[in-house]
C-alpha cells in the first residue's frame, strides 16, 4: 500500500469544531465489511448490534491538561510548554515541546505560577526539550487547574471549560493522554448500563495516546514509516474476560484505534490476548491480519493518517474511502469531535 491510497478530499466545513450537545446523539454510520452495506443511525442505536457474551473493550486513559503557558525567567517572554510524557516520576522529569523554541535553552527556567516552574535540562529535537519540574507533587495534579485542554491542531480555537469535560470519555481514569481516544467520546453511563444489562462485558484497558497520533506520514512507501511509541497496559483480569468471550464465540468490539493497537500488540500463539504492559509502536496498515478484534467503533479520520490506514486494514481501503465520501455527502462530521462508525 502507498500513502496516496489514503487520500480523499476533506472540506474544512466537515471538521467538527465542537462536540455534539449530547454524547450519544451523534450520527452513527454502520458498515458491514462483508456485504459493504451501510446503515445510518444515531449512536445510541449501537446497543442493538450487541448480544449477550460480546465484549466491548474501552481505553480508560485520561487526557490531562497538557498545554501550559509560562514566562521565562528574567525576560518574562511568554513560552508555551506542551507536556508530552513523563520520563521520571520521582524526579519530575518530562519530555515537552516548547514554542517559540529559539528562546528556550538549557538552563532556562519557565514559571507557570507562584508554585510551579521547570528548568530545561536537555534538547531533544528542534522544538523538543527535557525539563525538570520543581515540585514533588504529581505533575498531572499540579497542572490540572493551570493547564489547558490539548485540543487537536485542526480545531482552530482556544479550548474552553466545556472541553475539559467533553474532550474526555466517561470511562477515563488514568492520566496520560495528550489526545482523546475519540471513539469513546460517544458513550454515556446510560449507554454502558444498557450494554451491561444485555449481557455485554465492558472491559477497560489502557493506552496513553501521544502527539504522534497527529504526525503526518512523510513516506510514500508505508513499510518505511515508523510509529511513535505509546505506553499501554492490559491487566490479567482484562485479558481473562476478553479470552473467555473469545472461547465462547462472543464478538470482541474495540472502541477506537488505540484499543485495537493495544490488543493486537498482545496476542498469544493461539490468538488470545495476553496480559501485558509496556510500549508499543505497532503500525497497522493493509494487509494486516487481525487476531483479536472482530468489530470496531471509530470516528472518521484525517486523509493519509495512520488512523485511517488502520481502519483501511480492518475494512478494505477502497471500501473505507468510498464510505467516507458517502458520509460526507450525508453531512457527517469528521475527526475528534465528529460522528462515529461501527464496522461489523
Amino acid at each position: 500500500m502507498k500513502l496516496s491510497d489514503f487520500q480523499y478530499n476533506l472540506p474544512k466545513t466537515a471538521i467538527a469544531k465542537r462536540p455534539n450537545d449530547k454524547r450519544d446523539k451523534s450520527k452513527l454510520l454502520v458498515l458491514d465489511r462483508e456485504t459493504k452495506e451501510i446503515e445510518h443511525k444515531v449512536f445510541s442505536d449501537v446497543v442493538s448490534y450487541f448480544k449477550k457474551g460480546d465484549v466491548l473493550v474501552v481505553n480508560e486513559s485520561r487526557v490531562f491538561q497538557a498545554r501550559l503557558y509560562g514566562k521565562k525567567e528574567k525576560t518574562n517572554a511568554k513560552i508555551e510548554v506542551f507536556l508530552l510524557r513523563e520520563l521520571n516520576k520521582d524526579e519530575a522529569i518530562w519530555d515537552v515541546i516548547v514554542d517559540p523554541a529559539r528562546k528556550v535553552r538549557i538552563g532556562n527556567k519557565i514559571y507557570f505560577s507562584d508554585d510551579l516552574w521547570c528548568e530545561v535540562i536537555d534538547n531533544t529535537t528542534s522544538r523538543g526539550r527535557t525539563v525538570r519540574f520543581n515540585t514533588e507533587e504529581n505533575i498531572f495534579d499540579a497542572v490540572r487547574n493551570i493547564g489547558l485542554t490539548p485540543l487537536p491542531p485542526y480545531i482552530k480555537r482556544e479550548p474552553d471549560e466545556k472541553d475539559r469535560e467533553r474532550y474526555q470519555t466517561v470511562f477515563a481514569k488514568a492520566d496520560g493522554s495528550v489526545a482523546a481516544p475519540t471513539a469513546g467520546l460517544h458513550f454515556t453511563p446510560t449507554l454502558l448500563s444498557r450494554l451491561k444489562k444485555k449481557g455485554v462485558e465492558v472491559v477497560p484497558i489502557l493506552l496513553h495516546i501521544g502527539l504522534g497520533t497527529f504526525r503526518p506520514v512523510e513516506v510514500e512507501d508505508l513499510t518505511k514509516h515508523r510509529m511513535d511509541s505509546e505506553y499501554f497496559e492490559i491487566t490479567e483480569d482484562a485479558a481473562k474476560r476478553i479470552n473467555k468471550a473469545i472461547e465462547k464465540g462472543g464478538k470482541v468490539t474495540a472502541v477506537g484505534t488505540s484499543v485495537v493497537r493495544a490488543l493486537e500488540t498482545s496476542v498469544t500463539a493461539e490468538n488470545f490476548v495476553r496480559p501485558n504492559a509496556g510500549w508499543t509502536d505497532k503500525f497497522i496498515y493493509p494487509t494486516y491480519a487481525f487476531a483479536i478484534v472482530d468489530r470496531m467503533v471509530t470516528n472518521f479520520h484525517m486523509p493519509e493518517s495512520t488512523l485511517l490506514m488502520l481502519v483501511g486494514a480492518f475494512a478494505d481501503t477502497e471500501t473505507i474511502i468510498d464510505t467516507y465520501k458517502k458520509a460526507l455527502r450525508k453531512g457527517y462530521k469528521f475527526l475528534s469531535y465528529g460522528d462515529a462508525m461501527l464496522i461489523l
